[in-house]
């Protein structure tokens, strides 16, 4: 299959998209499955992997429905407070819907940079384990050490690094040196951590104006650090909307993966993400 490891889909009076800029068009309005059809059946992807984009159970639950009712969508990340204990049920109840894979807390809008160690939480990081469930980590280039504490506090946790940690590409197009100490994290990641890397939301890191060459060096070094088998692509649709359509973007991961084999390159645009979520 040829997978969409991460997408949003959303409808904004729902009123939890607390993250959502009232004045960015292009993200606040509803988003459903009939929106992304034609970009999945013109770049031939098979089925594709919903991520929740709000703080709160009931979206995980809209998510689902969606799922229940589109053939497409394979599998969906959802979301349960880490700061309830009493959410664990949440997480049983959830766990038992053929669909549901796993969760992502939104720990890069989470000002306190520790609270994904903090001892009140970790009870949700046994969960996952104990429930066999998958963990998004969710995170900017300051959260890398944390995220490899956990790693190491929990080998058994089922870890991949959304969005290749969020370099700022548009940074480093202005001219500063964010890539060397990203690219010695994101290695250490790789050879220290069994998790997996979305190849995904490169471009919103980027600003306006970018080319592919801003892209190429942070995306070159996820591909040798972590290896084909461990990376998988994600249009994040539609965030990516504000610098590039879908098509846009599927079109520039093909031509960063283009040196690549063939049996690698299935491994990156659905490989990894059927094996890592287990997709039906």
């Amino acid at each position: 299959m040829r997978i969409d490891a991460h997408h949003h889909l959303w409808q904004p009076v729902r009123g939890d998209y607390d993250w959502m800029p009232k004045d960015i068009e292009v993200l606040n309005r509803p988003y459903a499955p009939r929106d992304l059809v034609p970009h999945l059946n013109g770049q031939r992807i098979d089925g594709t992997v919903l991520i929740q984009a709000a703080a709160s159970v009931e979206e995980t639950e809209y998510m689902l429905g969606l799922a229940d009712a589109t053939d497409s969508i394979k599998g969906v990340v959802g979301w349960i407070n880490f700061e309830q204990p009493s959410h664990l049920h949440h997480l049983k109840r959830l766990a038992k819907h053929p669909k549901f894979k796993g969760v992502r807390p939104m720990i890069q809008d989470i000002p306190d940079v520790d609270w994904m160690l903090r001892d009140d939480v970790q009870w949700a990081y046994r969960a996952l384990v104990d429930l066999d469930l998958t963990f998004d980590a969710l995170g900017f280039p300051q959260h890398i050490l944390n995220f490899l504490t956990l790693a190491e506090r929990y080998p058994d946790l089922q870890l991949v690094y959304d969005h290749c940690m969020k370099p700022q590409i548009r940074d480093a197009m202005a001219g500063e040196d964010v890539f060397s100490e990203w690219a010695a994290g994101m290695s250490r990641l790789a050879g220290e951590t069994e998790g997996c890397c979305k190849f995904s939301a490169l471009l919103t890191e980027a600003d306006i104006g970018w080319s592919i060459d801003d892209i190429r060096p942070f995306a070159l070094h996820v591909l040798a650090a972590f290896g084909a088998d461990r990376v998988m692509w994600g249009s994040d649709w539609p965030v990516c909307r504000v610098r590039a359509e879908y098509d846009v973007w599927f079109e520039v991961a093909e031509a960063l993966t283009a040196h690549l084999s063939e049996e690698e390159r299935a491994d990156i645009f659905g490989g990894t993400a059927a094996r890592f979520y287990r997709l039906a």
